[in-house]
């Protein structure tokens, strides 16, 4: 490097550290900004790829890893997601297998520790990109920006933007991507490690060893290839022989992938990214280059942060004369001017680090810009992981031309240092919990249906279903079609006896989209209540047609056959159901209780026995079968599951109301009394209870009567 390259870098308002303590420094900065995260809940995403996800159970084979996608559906089905990440979904299991279970507290921790990792390995990175690629005598990488590094690998360690990888569990996905992104990089780099930059020699072993980590990145989260572009950028003498490993390494991943895809890519509706079912190419790509501005605002300013921005958060452009298309305008007109300068500046070293910011900032985004192949969102904070640190880079050259005002350039260093850390721990505080992230949501996008969805949802898990309708009405009125906010509606009036609003919003959803099958039995729910029995069984029926798999839905179906005095038909709805889901309680007492009350005992001890071999320490199905026992003066038997279900739910007044039956029966009047008392002070207004403990009193008072001393 020149001697005035040098003087450059100096000139930076930052002590020289060490590249080991200059790391330390970058790791703890990461470390205060998202440390707050770290007993945070499972959130958001969270749900389906880690606590619904079936392959992170230690009995589940790990051969499924390889064949179901992220979310833990199978590639070869239509409604998979596509996204192949099982590196990923491997280290969930391994934070499973290590806990003990679903626990947040380790997830939260590895994903921390990975970040803080990521952001130490970034001032390596940024030595290459900005000082260039040279070796000692020794072999040892010579890092001739040590400052300019330090900076950028300090923004990028503190950048607001990095919350969602960081402090949602689902962001593991971009942070491994973006760890084996720089060891592939920087294994790349260690190929030349016998010699400069500047000759020929290279080592196609290192070469090896880098396509083999961009090919863990890739199985990391789809990104991962583009290192392959960065490396090929990276050195351009003896091009032909490299151009052409990497081509073919890059070539066989991409097949590889596209062979996995198995169906064809993922299919996205209009509410996931609206801009791509415009009604021309002009209108779609105005809007494409109206969320790269967007993206550009987020880096640059990332107080407007949201964990959705589908749904109405940001209007179509329908129109060039829209105000908004000046943004895009003020967009290309900067990348014009940073591209220009990067090809035609007379300064060397200026050119290399913006070719080299730029490359860094724009390929790893390329998969999410919808040029290739339509993506399921219109901004997504977490794909700009890898990219923000070409911003960060860029950002920190651009500093270099303050340096004239040096008390000026320190001073506002400092000051964005300390808003970045103040803006990390906010907003990682905000993803420690969905009420906080979903509130969170409601000033920065406050026409998007879904923030108001997942704000009345988490109240309606939280028990709080009157103001859930508030928020389900508004996303309901922001998006007229909105099935899911119909559905969880509905539910909540049918459980406030207001059925039919209820069941004139589930009418809405299985009209919208007809194959919707849980809307289709709640809606046969509300018809039943409703004494539409006619119309309850055909929606049933339609739910079975749309979901084959649906034990509960042949639950709710036996129920109203039961209703309906149709006994043998409820018993094979409820058969279904559990055959459907073995361990389905209700289906299993349901068919005990009828056969009892229809007379068929024996038949009713068979189906209570078998339940309990696949439900064991279930205290309904116990009761029930004790009650069936009672009857057929297995006194003993029944005394035993009574009391079983009793050490299980010791205040269940009924199975004390009905032990006390069954000790009336067998003579044994002491303990009937002591559980006819139980039941009543437990619930004082048990049926039939009072009456047969005054039933006992009298027998009880005859007996002493006539007792002789």
């Amino acid at each position: 490097m020149a001697q005035t390259e040098i003087n450059w870098d100096q000139q930076i308002p930052l002590p020289k550290l060490s590249p080991f303590h200059a790391k330390i420094a970058v790791a703890l900065v990461a470390l205060l900004c998202f440390i707050n995260s770290y007993d945070g809940d499972f959130v958001f995403d969270d749900s389906e790829a880690i606590v619904n996800n079936k392959d992170l159970i230690p009995s589940t084979p790990l051969n499924n890893i390889w064949r179901n996608d992220f979310w833990g559906s199978n590639l070869s089905s239509n409604n998979s997601h596509k996204s192949y990440r099982p590196l990923t979904v491997l280290t969930f299991r391994l934070n499973y297998l290590i806990a003990g279970g679903l626990h947040p507290v380790g997830f939260h921790v590895l994903n921390i520790g990975l970040h803080s990792l990521i952001s130490a390995l970034m001032i390596d990175m940024f030595s290459v990109l900005i000082g260039g690629l040279a070796y000692d005598g020794n072999g040892n990488r010579l890092n001739h920006a040590p400052k300019a590094s330090l900076l950028a690998g300090l923004l990028f360690a503190a950048h607001p933007v990095h919350t969602e990888s960081v402090a949602g569990i689902v962001g593991r996905a971009d942070l491994l991507c973006a760890l084996f992104f720089q060891l592939s990089f920087l294994t790349y780099c260690k190929a030349f490690r016998g010699g400069r930059e500047s000759e020929e020699k290279f080592s196609i072993h290192w070469i090896a060893v880098s396509l083999l980590l961009c090919t863990a990145a890739m199985l990391c989260k789809e990104q991962g290839i583009t290192v392959l572009v960065g490396v090929s950028e990276r050195v351009r003498t003896g091009l032909l022989i490299r151009l052409a490993l990497l081509a073919m390494g890059g070539a066989s991943m991409l097949y590889a992938r596209w062979r996995i895809m198995g169906t064809g890519p993922p299919a996205f509706t209009e509410v996931d990214n609206p801009a791509s079912f415009a009604d021309n190419v002009f209108l779609r790509v105005i809007n494409y280059n109206y969320y790269y501005s967007l993206n550009a605002w987020v880096l640059l300013c990332p107080w407007w942060l949201c964990f959705d921005w589908s749904m109405g958060c940001v209007p179509l452009i329908k129109s060039a004369f829209d105000w908004r298309t000046a943004w895009l305008l003020l967009l290309w007109c900067f990348l014009i001017g940073l591209i220009s300068q990067a090809l035609c500046s007379q300064d060397s070293q200026r050119r290399r680090t913006l070719t080299l910011g730029l490359v860094l900032l724009v390929v790893p985004f390329l998969p999410a810009c919808n040029i290739f192949f339509r993506v399921g969102f219109v901004i997504a904070e977490r794909v700009l992981y890898l990219s923000s640190a070409g911003y960060c880079l860029l950002l920190a050259y651009g500093s270099l031309h303050c340096l004239q005002f040096i008390g000026l350039l320190r001073a506002s260093l400092l000051a964005l240092l300390c808003v970045y850390v103040a803006r990390c721990a906010l907003r990682s505080h905000q993803w420690r919990s969905e009420q906080s992230l979903f509130t969170s949501a409601l000033s920065v996008c406050p026409l998007n249906a879904k923030v108001h969805y997942n704000v009345g949802k988490n109240l309606a898990d939280r028990g709080n279903t009157s103001a859930a309708i508030k928020y389900y009405r508004e996303a309901v009125r922001l998006h007229p079609t909105y099935v899911h906010a119909m559905n969880n509606l509905g539910n909540i009036l049918k459980e406030r006896n207001e059925l039919v609003e209820a069941e004139e919003l589930l009418a809405k959803a299985v009209l919208v989209q007809p194959d919707f099958a849980a809307a289709w039995m709640n809606l046969g729910i509300v018809q039943n209540s409703l004494k539409k029995f006619k119309e309850a069984e055909q929606s049933y029926w339609n739910a079975i047609q749309f979901r084959k798999k649906y034990p509960d839905c042949y639950y709710n179906l036996g129920r109203l056959y039961a209703d309906l005095n149709r006994h043998l038909d409820a018993l094979n709805a409820w058969r279904n159901a559990t055959v459907l889901k073995p361990d389905h309680s209700l289906a299993w007492n349901n068919m005990v209780i009828l056969l009892d009350n229809t007379g068929n005992l024996a038949q009713a001890e068979a189906i209570g026995r078998e339940a309990l071999k696949l439900l064991p320490n279930d205290h309904t199905i116990m009761f029930s079968l004790a009650n069936v026992l009672g009857k057929l003066q297995k006194y003993k038997e029944s005394e035993g599951f009574f009391l079983q279900a009793l050490r299980i739910n010791p205040n269940a007044a009924s199975c004390h109301g009905n032990l006390a039956v069954l000790y009336h029966r067998w003579g044994k009047l002491e303990l009937a009394k002591k559980h006819y008392e139980l039941s009543l002070k437990l619930d004082p207004e048990a049926p039939g209870t009072r009456d047969n403990y005054n039933m006992l009193r009298r027998k009880m008072d005859q007996l002493y009567r006539t007792t002789p001393p």
